[in-house]
Formats: C-alpha cells, structure tokens, sequence
C-alpha cells in the first residue's frame, strides 16, 4: 500500500510493477524513439579529492547521454552497486541519459578509510564529482545519508546561484547524526564516544560493526538543516516507508513540514522498510526519476 502527499499537482502516476528493471514496466512517459536510441556505456572514472598528504581517490562510474544528468548519492556504509542505483542505471541505459554514481572515501571502490570520514568529507566527495562529471543542473538522487549530502550540495550551489534541478530523495536522513544517532544513544554509549572517540555499532546490514565516531557526530552538528526553514531552490520528491526503523516516516513528515510547499511530493508506502529495494519500491523510485526528468 502506499499514499501519494503532494503540494502540487503532478502528471503520470507513479505507480507500476517491475519483474524485470531493464524492461521498465512503468509509466514513465518514455517515448518509443528514446526507448530505441543507442546506449552509452558506463565508463570508470576517478576523482581525486584533497591534496597534500592524504588525498583521496574516488571510484565513479559515468553514463554518458542527455541531459539534465541525474547523479546517485549513497547512504552510510553503502556504495554505487546497490539495487536502487543499479535500477536508475538499467533506466539510464534504456533512455539514453547521462548518470553518474560514485562511492564516498572509505565506501565501496574509493580509497580512505571509513573511520576518518565524516559529512564534511562525504560532501566534499559529491561536490567534486558532480563538479567534474555533472556541472549541468543536476538532478540528485539521494539515499539515507545521501538524501542528506544531496540537499547540503543543493543548498551551497543555490547560494553560488547555480541551483541543481532537482532532488529525488529516499528515506532522506538529514541531521541523523545528531536526531537519529547522538539524541537516541543512552548514556553509556555516549560515555564510550567521549571516552574513546568511536563505538562499534552493530548492524544487521552486515557482519561487521559500523565504527561510528565522536569526529562524525561533532561534524555533523555544523551541517544541520533541520532547525529553520529550507528551500533547496528546486522541485523535491521524497519517497518513505512507515515501516523503516532507522529513518521513521515521521522524519520525513518533519523535513516537508521545512521545505516550501509549492514543488514539494511526498510518498509514502505503508509497508516499506528502509531500503525500499522490492520490486515495488523500486518501480516507484524509477517512475519519479524519470517523471524529474522529464519535467525540467
């Protein structure tokens, strides 16, 4: 089940069902010419990010085809080969669009590690790539943390007046840092972050633990969004699950309470978790993204 909030009024819907992404099964408004224009290739890249004696290299991947170029920002401990990214991918493929997808210092293929990261770094990750290989009006799409990064590089680049197209955002995690992270640790876990300066948190995403660091929380204190209004300077589609345990819905019902009504979408599927990877979820994120980039 899921419930469409918009602001406005928006065209297709959004709805359809995958068994197969590459066949794109949706109401995409993809006319038969784009569907049977030739593919660009992904291609590997690299970006090297700092300089002096820690630069960091990161591993991007580029599609090239029409614009406006849509770019794939990661969540915490993910990386450019998850479902969601891999689905926008098989659509850019399919239509002939320019994507780009990378992996943050210390993620997937890039180089760092993940411990001496903190937002900051991860935003200075995005900028550069985004600056190198999608200076044209971007539209981001941003997971998680990535929902986060994504509408901090929207907010610098409306000030620079170079606003990004727009934001497509899943699960957006802004300021979870300190609301999601710091505000719900009890108190031994606190005293073991002053103490040590990192506690290994568990996840069920992995057989490892996920270092979290008091660098991190601190750091994401002088990036906050949360505590004013916020306009990105652009249409913004978010899309949430009511079942998601690490970002709530009511998250996401507080960051559209922030930004300006007119442009503003919100979905919301009842029963979806936090990857919002089924099939379902899946149709859904890439019906947004193309209605996106149509629209502009």
């Amino acid at each position: 089940m899921a419930f469409l909030l918009s602001y406005h009024t928006i065209g297709p819907a959004l709805y359809g069902s995958v068994n197969d992404v590459r066949r794109l099964p949706l109401n995409c408004n993809l006319s038969t010419a784009k569907r049977s224009m030739p593919a660009h290739p992904s291609v590997a890249k690299e970006v090297v990010v700092g300089s002096g004696s820690c630069p960091r290299t990161l591993a991007v991947k580029v599609r090239d085809g029409a614009g406006p170029p849509v770019v794939w920002l990661g969540g915490f401990r993910s990386d450019m080969g998850a479902t969601k990214a891999l689905a926008i991918d098989a659509w850019a493929e399919a239509t002939a669009r320019r994507f780009v997808r990378f992996d943050y210092s210390g993620h997937g293929q890039s180089g760092g590690r993940f411990e001496d990261a903190t937002i900051s770094t991860w935003l200075e990750d995005a900028q550069a790539v985004i600056s190198a290989y999608a200076e044209e009006r971007p539209v981001l799409v941003g997971s998680s943390m990535g929902g986060w990064i994504a509408a901090l590089v929207a907010r610098e680049r409306q000030r620079r007046g170079m606003p990004v197209a727009a934001l497509v955002l899943i699960a957006p995690a802004f300021d979870f840092t300190q609301s999601l992270m710091w505000e719900r640790f009890p108190t031994e876990i606190r005293d073991t972050l002053e103490r040590d300066g990192v506690w290994l948190r568990p996840t069920e995403y992995g057989p490892d633990p996920v270092p979290v660091t008091l660098a991190l929380i601190e750091d994401g204190r002088r990036h906050s969004i949360m505590g004013a209004p916020f306009d990105p300077g652009c249409p913004v589609h978010i899309l949430q699950g009511m079942n998601d345990p690490d970002v709530p819905y009511e998250h996401a019902l507080r960051i559209v309470g922030l930004l300006p009504k007119a442009g503003t979408v919100l979905t919301l599927m009842a029963d979806g978790d936090h990857r919002l990877s089924r099939p379902e979820d899946i149709a859904r994120l890439v019906a947004a993204v193309a209605e996106t980039v149509n629209a502009g």
